[in-house]
């Protein structure tokens, strides 16, 4: 039982550090979008990406885990960064919207991972809907993407 509980805080703690990532990514996207609707829908995200982290954090807090205090990782901090960059050279809201994509394909790579380990079922339950909103997501994003204009 206890290895099942390390084992889900580990899972829950990455995806906070990649929801953070996130976060943050879809916040300085929509900071540097040029088309509203877009612009709208990117800090949109962002929130909805916060409200993921919450309720990871309050599963954890629940289970007794006091500390839970994430930060980005480095490879998410470097994307935006360079993100940022590309925005600043002009890339203009096609570049972005690859960049958000990229960042979408990750996140969809770590709920997937941790949607295969054997966790407790109110917990894959919620990760299942937060999988299946980033998906949607992605999907958006790359249907904007794939419309734009490079």
């Amino acid at each position: 039982m206890a290895e099942m509980l390390k084992e889900t805080e580990d899972t829950l703690r990455g995806l906070i550090k990649t929801l953070i990532d996130s976060q943050q990514g879809f916040q300085d996207i929509g900071d540097h979008m040029q088309d509203d609707t877009l612009k709208k829908f990117f800090l949109a995200e962002s929130l909805k990406r916060a409200s993921f982290r919450g309720d990871l954090e309050d599963t954890l807090h629940k289970e007794g885990v006091k500390d839970v205090k994430e930060s980005g990782s480095v490879a998410g901090s470097l994307h935006r960064t360079w993100g940022d960059l590309k925005a600043k050279l002009g890339g203009g809201d096609h570049t972005l919207l690859e960049s958000a994509e990229q960042g979408e394909d990750t996140i969809k790579k770590a709920y997937a991972e941790a949607l295969k380990l054997e966790l407790p079922l109110p917990v894959h339950q919620m990760l299942s809907t937060q999988a299946a909103h980033i998906q949607t997501s992605h999907d958006y994003v790359k249907a904007a993407r794939d419309s734009s204009k490079s």
